[in-house]
């Protein structure tokens, strides 16, 4: 991840933005260690406020109310606040969070059911990669998050009786740049001991950045992969994401090969579908040939309205019903396997490449 990170200058993930040491996310012997010579019962106290839906110290009833004080002063429980919730008619809800360094994140809640709730989580304030259909990447790049601050968005939706069942790592950002601070972040999601999410539940998203592929090949973490394909014309990916000049379709293929080889999972490719623009019978027919030799599963997803973006002079839109119907047509006809996705929190700007309507900072 050094050499991905050093190639678009994104901000060493080591640089943290806190004045004082964040709890949630440490494991419960460090936290009675930062907690000495206070008893071991308080940490496990606080510990356990943590995974109840507590966000500060005055919400943990069971700490005396000096002692809350005084961990105030040295200690966040968990960083950020909320500035901002939006909700949709179909239970969609998008949070707008305020770090401790005034930078800005969205974070959104999906409902899928009645017993699925997926969070969809950021990595990075702001994106380095500038994907032209994604409004994020209209945003530019102000740093990397830690650890602490991509765990906190799952614990701004979970509470005392609400624990979200389904992570997915598709929100502002890219996550391979900032792998290390996701893999503590996977950790935490997964104790045993705390939320206990199966891995098999947990989706990161990435556009294809190759040394990424090769660090989460070998050292995990071991969760869903979803690969933004959006064009398998090198020509035209290069135009839509300008980070795939340096990573080019060929080695991110071989990427995909050796993780698919170790890791034996079924990886989603995921399109963005842009009207007129990667639709077409050649879109198609480099689609295919490049799942050629994978075990995949296409998500093809209509381009979600972001106003103010274009192509080639062009404003982008969302395809025509038959566009989408002609490319689902072409990629299941080669015998691929097919899904398609409806933006869910459409009408409040948290669908696929939609977040980002808030400045960094403020």
């Amino acid at each position: 991840m050094i050499l991905a990170a050093k190639m678009i200058d994104v901000k060493p993930s080591d640089e943290k933005p806190f004045g004082k040491t964040v709890l949630a996310g440490l494991s419960l012997q460090e936290i009675k260690t930062l907690l000495k010579p206070h008893p071991a019962y308080r940490a496990s106290q606080i510990f356990d406020g943590i995974f109840q839906g507590c966000l500060s110290f005055e919400e943990i009833s069971s700490l005396p109310l000096d002692l809350r004080k005084e961990l105030s002063e040295k200690f966040i429980l968990v960083p950020g606040k909320i500035i901002s919730e939006h909700r949709s008619v179909e239970g969609t809800r998008k949070l707008g969070i305020k770090l401790e360094d005034n930078s800005i994140i969205e974070t959104v809640l999906l409902k899928d059911g009645k017993d699925r709730e997926t969070v969809c989580i950021s990595t990075q304030a702001g994106c380095p990669i500038g994907c032209i259909f994604c409004k994020t990447g209209s945003l530019g790049f102000k740093r990397n998050l830690d650890f602490n601050e991509i765990i906190a968005q799952y614990l701004f939706f979970s509470g005392k009786k609400i624990k979200p069942s389904h992570i997915v790592i598709m929100g502002m950002g890219e996550p391979l740049l900032n792998l290390a601070e996701l893999q503590k972040a996977v950790e935490f999601f997964t104790d045993p001991g705390g939320f206990n999410i199966s891995k098999r539940r947990i989706t990161i998203s990435t556009c294809g950045i190759v040394e990424g592929l090769k660090e989460l090949c070998e050292n995990g973490p071991d969760i869903r992969l979803a690969v933004s394909l959006v064009s398998a014309r090198q020509e035209l990916r290069e135009k839509l994401i300008p980070i795939s000049r340096n990573n080019h379709l060929e080695e991110v293929k071989n990427a995909l090969l050796e993780y698919q080889k170790k890791r034996k999972k079924r990886i989603t490719l995921e399109m963005v579908l842009m009207g007129g623009i990667n639709t077409g019978i050649e879109d198609a027919e480099a689609a295919v040939k490049f799942a050629s030799g994978l075990n995949v599963v296409f998500n093809l997803i209509p381009w979600n309205t972001v106003e103010g973006l274009s192509f080639a002079n062009t404003p982008l839109k969302t395809p025509e019903p038959k566009e989408l119907d002609y490319f689902t047509s072409e990629l299941e006809r080669h015998g691929l396997n097919v899904t398609k996705r409806y933006g869910k929190g459409i009408s409040i700007q948290g669908a696929c490449g939609q977040l980002g309507q808030v400045k960094l900072n403020q």
